[in-house]
């Protein structure tokens, strides 16, 4: 199963520019939750930062699978509003 979401996640970096930009925003989420578990005590600021992030990440991760989960069934890279 794994090696088909990898394959599948490699055609559709190449075909659907939302899953690419879903990537990317998730990596660049999980850079920064990285950068803000490194420190030992957040700012309310930073605490309420670290919990959006961690729910922004999360929906990106949702809807990059909804749209790997509509390419295996479809065969179709062109999703609309998954």
């Amino acid at each position: 199963m794994v090696e088909e979401d990898l394959e599948t996640a490699k055609v559709l970096r190449e075909k659907s520019y939302r899953f690419r930009t879903l990537e990317e925003s998730h990596h660049r989420l999980e850079a920064s939750l990285e950068s803000l578990n490194r420190r030992k005590i957040l700012s309310p600021e930073e605490e309420f930062k670290k919990k959006t992030f961690q729910k922004e990440k999360l929906a990106a991760k949702d809807t990059m699978m909804k749209i790997m989960q509509h390419f295996r069934k479809t065969g179709k890279a062109d999703f609309g509003t998954v």
